[in-house]
């Protein structure tokens, strides 16, 4: 597989077009957008492109974006959803001011738009059971049939209307339906419904209400109350748009806003659906919706990503009309990145060689000075005490070695990170034939990074951590969730779950880890980008990212 590389962005993407020809038209003073996402779960990688696209767009044309919830069906909806959707929006660096609505706002002047529906003939209350609503629908090239309650009169349809809002009827006894065209082409304008029954108390108004309206009753009507002169939504809300229209031009709103699309984002080796996530959770492939190797932005923030890299990578993606896959490499570039910039440097090593420096008293140690991150113009450093015992990784030890291993060989010399040059002078195995140790001297001319003068330089530079104070910590890395690039196209989605895609392991570390808070982030040097998880109750170490690519050379890509 070869990776795809990501595309230049354009200098105006189609929305700001559109936008810059209403501006100049004449047909708005001011951009407003908003978000409105429905607080029956949590947020992914999905809705954060969405919330950057909304909220970014608005402050690009000095203009305003709103929170708006969703929240018409109350059996799904709950308000620790609304809680950590506001906190994951805040996370992202946005910020909706005084401007937050719930469509249950406005449930009152939905209501009296039904009505205003059915006085204009324009509604009708239909007793059909919803099966055979989606059954007279007809499909694609073939008509719908009429329903048999289609010509009631007005007078009867809001008897009935009000009657069900005094909750005379059970659930699934009748809806409301638009009266549109049972033939029209797009088969959402065949008679959608506008209101249902549902009798579950809501997680605002209780039970004062006992029918709701559709998303398509009150996305444009909530609009239209809150002032949004532009409504963006994905894709798949394209064919919504018609019955928009529609209805904004039917009923009184203050003003009459204005739904464009763009492309959803996919991304490799990852389900966006909420639908997916939700079963991965439920079905206990992942621990929580905070799971580090979840899209979900509760796991993105407990594995360490920065929000900078997320907005970053949604602005690489891109907005556009044409639907597309984004590489998992380059939200990774992006973390990488951001990190780069502002993690502090630590050392840890995953698995351990010791090291006797011969050379050195059993007493002996020496202070080196190491830099905490070389992005950082302050210089700051930290001392590592290095003494007659180190661990290094075995991986940088080999006993048979090829002409360019420039790490550490019997006889031969590398320079320990911040430490001095040390050469191998003696092997130590067990009684299988394992190396359990090595025998080093130590250039005491060499710290600080000094060659001597006269002398070759030595190419390896290689970490290591202080036995007496190194500290054992548990440690999970992590790999694509999903081995297929593409497993929402699998018809068995689930058997594409990585079974590699935790590891779980130890290291050890020096003291400045050990010490770490909850949250802590750090790049352990040769190794990668580890935050100290705030999900355990003890010092565990979850891999934010490697430093390389590495899944896509492990891939074959």
């Amino acid at each position: 597989m070869t990776e795809t590389p990501a595309p230049e962005r354009p200098s105006r993407h189609f929305i700001e077009v559109e936008i810059d020809r209403d501006l100049a038209e004449g047909r708005v003073e001011a951009v407003r957008t908003r978000f409105p996402p429905e607080p029956n779960g949590f947020l992914h990688l999905g809705h954060a492109k969405a919330i950057c696209v909304d909220f970014g767009l608005a402050a690009q044309y000095g203009g305003l974006c709103n929170l708006r919830f969703d929240d018409t069906n109350p059996s799904k909806e709950e308000t620790r959803f609304v809680d950590a959707i506001q906190d994951d929006v805040r996370w992202l660096g946005f910020d909706w001011e005084d401007r937050q609505y719930y469509a249950s706002d406005f449930f009152e002047e939905l209501y009296a738009f039904g009505e205003a529906l059915i006085e204009a003939g324009d509604a009708y209350v239909d007793d059909l059971p919803v099966d055979e609503i989606r059954a007279q629908r007809g499909g694609p090239g073939v008509p719908g049939t009429d329903s048999p309650y289609r010509a009631r009169t007005h007078e009867e349809n809001l008897r009935l209307f009000r009657s069900m809002r005094a909750g005379e009827f059970e659930e699934g006894h009748c809806v409301l339906r638009a009266k549109i065209d049972m033939g029209h082409a797009n088969l959402l304008m065949r008679d959608p419904v506008l209101y249902r029954i549902l009798k579950a108390p809501h997680h605002r108004t209780g039970d004062a209400w006992c029918i709701y309206p559709t998303y398509d009753m009150a996305h444009g009507q909530c609009d239209a109350f809150e002032k949004v002169t532009h409504s963006l939504c994905s894709l798949e809300f394209e064919n919504h748009r018609p019955l928009y229209e529609w209805l904004v031009q039917r009923l009184d709103v203050p003003q009459r806003p204005r739904q464009i699309e763009f492309s959803r984002l996919n991304v490799t080796h990852t389900v966006l659906s909420k639908r997916r996530l939700v079963e991965l959770v439920d079905e206990g492939h992942v621990e929580g919706w905070d799971d580090p190797r979840l899209p979900t932005i509760q796991g993105m923030r407990r594995r360490g990503y920065p929000a900078e890299a997320v907005r970053s990578f949604c602005a690489r993606v891109g907005v556009t009309k044409v639907t597309s896959t984004a590489e998992l490499s380059w939200l990774e570039d992006e973390v990488r990145g951001a990190l780069n910039r502002t993690a502090p440097r630590r050392m840890a090593v995953l698995d351990p060689l010791r090291v006797v420096i011969t050379s050195l008293g059993e007493q002996e140690s020496v202070a080196c000075e190491a830099v905490d991150n070389p992005e950082d113009a302050s210089g700051a450093t930290r001392p590592i005490e290095l003494r007659r015992e180190v661990l290094i990784e075995q991986a940088d030890f080999l006993e048979d070695a090829p002409r360019k291993f420039f790490r550490l060989r019997p006889g031969g010399s590398v320079r320990l990170r911040y430490g001095p040059v040390i050469t191998c002078d003696e092997v130590i195995k067990d009684a299988e034939g394992n190396v359990v140790e090595l025998r080093c001297s130590h250039d005491p001319r060499t710290f600080g990074g000094v060659t001597p003068e006269g002398e070759k330089k030595v190419k390896g530079i290689i970490h290591w951590v202080p036995s007496a104070t190194a500290t054992e910590v548990p440690l999970w890395t992590f790999e694509p969730l999903f081995l297929d690039p593409n497993p929402g196209a699998l018809e068995d989605w689930r058997g594409d779950l990585n079974p590699n895609s935790r590891s779980e392991t130890t290291a050890m570390v020096e003291a400045a880890v050990a010490e770490a808070a909850p949250g802590d982030l750090f790049q352990f040097e040769r190794l990668g980008y580890f935050r100290a998880d705030p999900g355990a109750s003890t010092l565990r170490l979850l891999r934010t990212v490697t430093l390389r690519d590495s899944w896509a050379k492990k891939s074959g890509s």
